[in-house]
């Protein structure tokens, strides 16, 4: 019995191995883009070995708890073959993640919304729970851009997520993302209900064409509040970037030169018009078939209720989970696990 068919994978691998033998490839800009698929491809078909090797064991323990019933054997065996369910469903859900830029990196902005210190406090927490999944996962996040507030949280955040599939794993993050708790800054204890809006974008290769003018742009440098040491704090290395026709603004400060905070303002700024460019083209498209969508900023994708009852419930697929505090200290796979499968089979 297979889990998977492999040959498919394998002549993927073969193909790219081709690729890597052409003449002065390792000179080309292709060579990272290659070299790091055949990582991703080469990674799939070693977890899907291991789950054919463990299918293969567990149907060998079957066979001799038919001959013989053992307590302790037929309790490992439902275990692991629970275990090997949810890592097939999982790697069934990874290999669906075929978006154009699914397996590439992301850029996630988090922004308070209304309700002032709570919904400042509120948009720290998203941050922390975010970096805590990005961490547990081997990614590498990094600081773009934030706007502290001197009294509690954050008014806003930008940071890059780098590794396998950050932003196919974390695109259906974006929306709003709705806190119910007993307020920590209410001397009367009353319960609040606080927003942040979460904003995710893929990071786009150099060789998607977007259009900016350099008369568009209005660029202003200014002295950096962040972390970064005195060299940063004392010189005007921060950069601010206005683009004129959308009204788009974007900020980098956390690097040590004005010349790199440039170039990552720039990278935000592309995927920000990229991403209004499909979107604009999918209103179209929905104003010509009559339907009507809300834009993401104003779509409630998940509740965190923590007062009078926790609960954590996504609205898209109606995944329920009650360990709250798990949840905020970046256990959210099963939320991103079970929003990618509803993508895919509307379940």
């Amino acid at each position: 019995m297979k889990v998977f068919d492999l040959p498919t994978l394998e002549t993927k691998i073969a193909e790219l191995h081709k690729i890597t033998e052409e003449p002065d490839f390792w000179t080309s800009e292709e060579a990272k883009k290659v070299t790091r698929d055949l990582a991703r491809q080469q990674s799939q078909i070693d977890k899907a070995k291991t789950m054919q090797s463990e299918l293969n064991e567990l149907e060998t323990m079957a066979e001799l708890l038919n001959e013989a019933g053992d307590e302790e054997l037929t309790s490992e065996f439902y275990e692991r073959a629970s275990a090997l369910a949810k890592s097939i469903e999982d790697y069934k859900t990874l290999i669906l993640l075929n978006g154009e830029y699914d397996a590439g990196d992301a850029i996630m902005s988090i922004h308070a919304g209304a309700g002032g210190l709570d919904s400042q406090d509120w948009a720290e927490m998203l941050y922390r729970m975010y970096t805590r999944w990005a961490e547990a996962h081997k990614y590498t996040i990094k600081l773009i851009d934030e706007l502290p507030d001197q009294e509690a949280g954050i008014k806003s955040v930008t940071v890059s997520v780098s590794g396998d599939y950050a932003y196919g794993y974390l695109k259906g993050e974006q929306g709003v993302h709705r806190l119910v708790r007993i307020s920590p800054f209410d001397s009367a204890k009353r319960r609040h209900t606080s927003f942040a809006s979460v904003e995710v974008l893929p990071v786009l290769p150099d060789s998607v064409e977007v259009d900016i003018k350099p008369e568009d742009l209005k660029m202003d440098t200014f002295r950096s509040s962040g972390a970064g040491g005195q060299y940063v704090n004392m010189t005007d290395s921060a950069v601010r970037i206005t683009h004129l026709p959308s009204g788009i603004v974007v900020s980098c400060q956390t690097e040590r030169s004005q010349h790199m905070n440039r170039a990552t303002a720039m990278q935000v700024l592309r995927s920000k018009l990229f991403e209004r460019t499909l979107r604009e083209r999918q209103e179209q498209l929905d104003n010509i078939q009559g339907e009507k969508r809300s834009i993401a900023w104003g779509s409630q994708i998940r509740s965190y209720t923590l007062q009078p009852f926790q609960l954590i419930k996504d609205h898209r697929s109606g995944c329920e989970i009650g360990n709250v505090q798990s949840v905020l200290d970046g256990d959210i796979d099963e939320l991103i696990m079970s929003y990618l499968r509803f993508q895919k089979t509307g379940k």
